[in-house]
């Protein structure tokens, strides 16, 4: 693993240092977090939900709000249309508790996967008509849907886009509002929310003078910006943060069922909990099930029958965990034999046997073994649905796009892609794939993972004033990851022994200071000997136990010196 360390800022260390107060290493780590100057600092440490931008600068906001209101006051049936991820299921509880306080008369729609697919589709939009609807309004989905829209407004039904995903057509669809900050007309200064931010933002518009009333859906806000792995700096950063305290908060029944059943603290709930515990239930029902159901637990407003909800989660989620390992398994299998890796930058995959709700999650695992972007097909007949995830630094979106005449249809982002494919041209997209990677990589080595390194400090630096102090940087995710230290010269004093399945620690000492360090990695971090001397990559903590605190490092990587 290559470490990458960041240069030092002594101007901009010492400023921030003096006006809030912090040790400079602190504020070197808030350099390393693209702060510039006094005030982002101000605003990344103590932003509030008053720190965030004004909804109505966003591109047609006053459009949709103008509709929205006008079909409330017509008493025109809504359709609420989302996704079948977390981000759009808590998109459609937002807005759907949001037009309930305004009296509006509305039904939900989350497409299946399998028979739907993703996004606005006309057969849901016929279904719409036969039931009155006269204004749809999309969450997370929608802004490459022409052809739907079209068939919509040519049958006299409205309707209203909220998206983050980004423009992939020259066309835009004909809608009376198209509400989304990667518009390349939308001035909105933060580009970077969730599908739900944008259905937050819309609800605060539509709640104007009365925003507490969307306030109170910070919880699902965290929920799905968290769960869909969106960069936590600026507005996400304050969303997330806010959030995550309101579900520490939080009375709604189908939160704390899910909460209960995935054996989360709520008291200390994380994101990591959201993104390992709590996403991964909703997001089985949308896999192998119908995500109607994880809305239903959201929405839910009796005990009882949350819970009942949330243990059905629980089974899914097992349900998927076990196709998921089956997945896997067979794709590996595959790479070894049908997969030159010294030739295929990108790894391109596809099966009859596999599940087409799963292979995004085993691609994630793949592009996580080995370093590279991974995309995996389930095939069906003659036609495929594939699912991708892209590295650090590498748009799998636009490398999709450079390939797409071999494709039935695509979307997605930079990280993460969704394809449509002929079996026939399973092999000629390969190929195009591949060598626009080559193209637009160039010397790029993916093949070995980077550790970014925020500071290489003496371990006598690291005490409980420190990882305290680093408190303040939290909420971490993408964009805002956790710090990580480097020192070298440090001296293994005991056996490594190992804990759990897949874990071990040992004590490390340097100088006066010894410590315990830790992973639950052992296959990817080199396992020392007593008496080893090591460089340690590694996030210190604090270890609590039988009501004594100490300093436990967290092992990101290792090498041996000695």
């Amino acid at each position: 693993m290559k470490w990458k360390s960041s240069g030092i800022d002594r101007r901009l260390q010492g400023l921030l240092s003096e006006t809030f107060g912090v040790t400079p290493l602190f504020a070197q780590l808030l350099v390393n977090r693209g702060i510039t100057s006094s005030e982002d600092a101000r605003v990344f440490l103590f932003g509030d939900i008053s720190s965030c931008h004004d909804p109505m600068l966003m591109k047609d906001m006053d459009k949709a709000v103008e509709r929205i209101k006008k079909a409330v006051e017509k008493k025109e049936k809504i359709l609420i249309y989302g996704d079948y991820d977390v981000d759009g299921v808590t998109s459609v509880a937002l807005l759907a508790d949001i037009f309930k306080e305004m009296g509006a008369e509305f039904e939900t729609f989350i497409p299946n996967r399998i028979d739907d697919g993703y996004g606005l589709n006309i057969q849901a939009v016929s279904v719409a008509l036969e039931d009155n609807v006269k204004l749809i309004v999309t969450v997370d989905c929608g802004i490459n849907s022409c052809e739907e829209v079209k068939f919509a407004a040519e049958r006299g039904i409205d309707v209203i886009i909220t998206d983050h995903h980004e423009e992939r057509i020259s066309d835009k669809p004909n809608a009376c509002a198209i509400v989304d900050p990667h518009q390349k007309d939308c001035k909105y200064p933060f580009k970077h929310l969730a599908g739900v931010g944008v259905a937050y933002k819309l609800a605060r518009a539509l709640m104007k003078g009365r925003e507490d009333i969307a306030d109170r859906h910070l919880d699902l806000v965290a929920m799905g910006t968290i769960a869909d792995v969106m960069p936590l700096v600026g507005e996400n950063r304050i969303l997330a943060k806010s959030g995550l305290k309101s579900l520490r908060g939080t009375g709604k029944h189908g939160i704390k069922a899910l909460m209960e059943v995935a054996g989360v603290d709520q008291e200390n709930i994380t994101c990591r909990q959201i993104g390992f515990a709590l996403g991964p239930r909703i997001n089985a029902m949308g896999r192998i099930g119908s995500a109607g159901i994880a809305l239903d637990l959201l929405m839910s407003s009796d005990r009882q029958g949350a819970w009942e909800l949330a243990c059905r989660l629980d089974s899914e989620n097992k349900n998927r965990q076990g196709i998921q390992k089956d997945i896997l398994k067979h794709a590996l299998d595959k790479i070894k034999t049908e997969v030159d890796l010294k030739e295929e930058n990108i790894i391109v995959l596809a099966d009859e046997a596999w599940h087409p709700g799963i292979v995004g999650i085993v691609a994630s695992k793949i592009t996580e073994e080995f370093s590279r972007p991974a995309i995996l097909i389930a095939l069906d007949g003659d036609e495929g649905k594939g699912s991708g995830r892209s590295v650090a630094g590498f748009d799998l979106l636009e490398a999709v796009g450079g390939a797409g005449r071999h494709l039935v249809g695509f979307g997605g982002h930079k990280q993460a892609c969704g394809i449509r494919i002929k079996s026939e041209n399973i092999d000629l997209f390969r190929k195009d794939l591949n060598t626009s990677f080559k193209l637009d990589a160039q010397d790029s080595d993916m093949s070995e993972p980077e550790l970014k390194v925020d500071l290489r400090i003496p371990l006598s630096h690291i005490g409980l004033k420190l990882v305290n102090e680093l408190k303040m940087l939290m909420p971490y995710g993408p964009g805002n990851e956790e710090p990580v230290f480097s020192t070298g010269g440090i001296s293994v004093k005991s056996v490594p022994r190992n804990i759990g399945a897949s874990g071990f620690k040992f004590l490390a000492a340097c100088g006066s200071q010894t410590c315990e360090a830790i992973t639950f990695r052992k296959s990817q971090v080199t396992r020392p000997v007593r008496g080893d001397v090591i460089d340690l990559a590694y996030a210190p903590s604090v270890n609590r136990w039988a009501g004594i605190e100490t300093i436990q490092l967290n092992i990101k990587d290792l090498r041996i010196v000695n």
